[in-house]
């Protein structure tokens, strides 16, 4: 609290900076934790929260003659433009703010002078929630192939990667500590998922050390050690998720990548996803397009076009997919890496498992996949988005009911690859995502949802009130009843104008439709498509008599009157 100089300011002007709409006027509060606006124009109170860690950057702008401007650009892509009427107190507000959300120290930080009442086993469940062990269990490790095994404990093999780590049984410690010297940063191949209805594996690592010429032992003993995990697949493939002028620069420092010559029955790959550089610089250009005032849709489009955004997200997406595929359909494993295998390899890893595993897709399996391929992985969240990290489990836990789909099956409903993208086949609800923008809605609407499986079911229910109807016929004739019935087919078959257009020779496959009343109809002009289906379905049908045989009794007692006839 000692940064906040002026905990409260009035009359400050908060602007629209999308639209030209008039400016909102209130109050902005700093507390330990946020900056408050309470808007004091609105007819009903309006607050914006804004947490100072979400804070990435702070402008204090040239002085106007409507105020001072502060300009705060948030992590969450959030854009908040004041004019405060001092230019005192807006240097001061500026001043805490930066102190607030860029502390030289980690002790500086709230949580380290927060003292919350609660029991210390309360504040740790948190921490406790996720155990990887049995996410590792629930893929059937260990087994005959995979064992988790201690050789990190103290951090000896790689200092970002988890004390228990998982790794072919066929690969000993020596084979461990040698790969190990030989990929950068000693992040070694280790187990990401194992589809286990095929014993295929995703494992991710980081670049190795191989130069122009060098190479391993170790290293190419435990890539056939995973390759032989999977007996049934006899080949792997190894993805590199750089582009292939990315990974031959790196050959000059000594780095590089696979040697297929120096690598038993492996396929190797480039994705082409571009470095975080590449992806910042993108990702400035397309909120520099977002951030435009009343953009016409042309040059939203082309902004978006120029930013080069939707090519690197379909990189990752293809990169994703084709892990799934090689997985699910070749039944072959994969190992992933790009540098140093905490970027790409993170987001390629975590992709292809939720297409899948289903169980990803729910609260807990998203807590598991975060945990373990972001987390415990090593992922630079300090570097990457220059905030301390924290324990959010405990917080989705509790307000659980509010994310929750209420449209969500349950993840046993689902299937691996090509899930449903429709938002009843995740469990996290789309309000999860706009939860602090009031204004902003989802993009698929509840009630057109519901609407539709209404809709849905009462066709259902005609087609089944239909069906009900022709089950007399199904169940065919009682045997007093077959000759009279015969008579009805026969009459109805002499009263045609064209004696010989519907008679039951003249079809090749299905004879035509009988109604309720006996009477023959064209398929064409009464029978839907849907009912034809209905009819063959009832036809295979274990609990029914066989359709076709029923028809084949009526053909013959047609033909056998007609010829009486005759």
């Amino acid at each position: 609290m000692e940064h906040i100089t002026t905990p409260k300011v009035e009359n400050v002007k908060l602007l629209d900076r999308y639209t030209n709409r008039k400016p909102a006027n209130g109050t902005l509060y700093l507390t330990a934790t946020h900056l408050i606006y309470v808007d004091a124009s609105a007819e009903v109170r309006k607050e914006t929260w804004i947490l100072h860690h979400h804070i990435a950057t702070v402008e204090k702008l040239p002085l106007t003659t409507s105020g001072c401007p502060l300009l705060i650009h948030c992590k969450n892509f959030r854009v908040a433009h004041f004019v405060i009427g001092h230019e005192r107190d807006c240097h001061e507000v500026y001043t805490s703010l930066l102190k607030l959300s860029q502390p030289v120290k980690p002790e500086e930080l709230y949580a380290f002078s927060y003292n919350p009442k609660m029991p210390k086993d309360n504040r740790e469940i948190g921490w406790k929630l996720i155990d990887l062990k049995v996410d590792y269990q629930r893929m059937g490790i260990p087994n005959d192939f995979w064992e988790i095994t201690d050789a990190n404990k103290d951090y000896e093999v790689c200092n970002t990667y988890p004390p228990e780590i998982v790794v072919p049984k066929a690969a000993n410690k020596a084979t461990v500590l040698g790969s190990s010297k030989f990929r950068s940063r000693g992040r070694i191949p280790v187990l990401s998922y194992l589809y286990k209805e095929n014993n295929a594996a995703i494992c991710r690592c980081s670049q190795p050390l191989s130069g122009f010429s060098a190479r391993c032992l170790e290293d190419e003993q435990m890539l056939q050690a995973i390759r032989q995990a999977n007996p049934g697949s006899p080949f792997m493939y190894v993805v590199d998720t750089r582009p292939k002028l990315n990974a031959m620069a790196n050959r000059a420092a000594g780095k590089g990548y696979e040697n297929e010559d120096n690598y038993d029955n492996i396929r190797f790959k480039f994705i082409g996803i571009e470095n975080i550089h590449v992806m910042r610089n993108s990702l400035q250009k397309l909120l520099e397009v977002c951030e435009t005032k009343s953009p016409s849709m042309s040059d939203f489009l082309t902004g978006l076009e120029n930013s080069g955004w939707l090519r690197h997200i379909k990189a990752v997406m293809d990169a994703g997919v084709f892990l799934a595929k090689a997985v699910k359909e070749e039944k072959a494993s994969v190992l992933v890496h790009c540098s140093d295998g905490w970027d790409r390899t993170a987001q390629v890893c975590s992709l292809a498992s939720l297409l899948l595993d289903p169980f990803y897709r729910t609260f807990k399996g998203l807590m598991v996949l975060i945990e373990k391929e972001w987390i415990a992985m090593g992922h630079k969240f300090s570097h990457r988005i220059f905030e301390k990290t924290h324990s959010l489990w405990p917080f989705l836990l509790q307000k659980k009911q509010e994310f929750r789909n209420p449209l969500y099956k349950g993840f046993t409903a689902y299937k691996a690859l090509k899930p449903n993208t429709l938002p009843f086949s995740f469990q996290f609800w789309c309000g999860m995502y706009n939860r602090f923008d009031k204004g902003m809605h989802p993009k698929q609407c509840v009630l057109d949802h519901l609407l539709n499986c209404m809709s849905q079911k009462m066709k259902l229910e005609d087609n089944a009130t239909d069906l009900e109807n022709k089950l007399p016929f199904l169940d065919g004739p009682l045997p007093d009843e077959v000759c009279s019935f015969s008579k009805i087919v026969n009459a109805s078959v002499e009263s045609s104008k064209t004696p010989m257009l519907n008679t039951p020779q003249d079809y090749e496959s299905e004879p035509p439709a009988l109604l309720t009343n006996g009477a023959i109809v064209e398929e064409v002009d009464i029978m839907p498509d849907q009912d034809q289906k209905n009819k063959e379905n009832l036809a295979n049908h274990h609990d029914l008599p066989d359709l076709n045989s029923t028809l084949e009794v009526i053909e013959s007692d047609a033909k056998k009157e007609k010829l009486q006839h005759q």
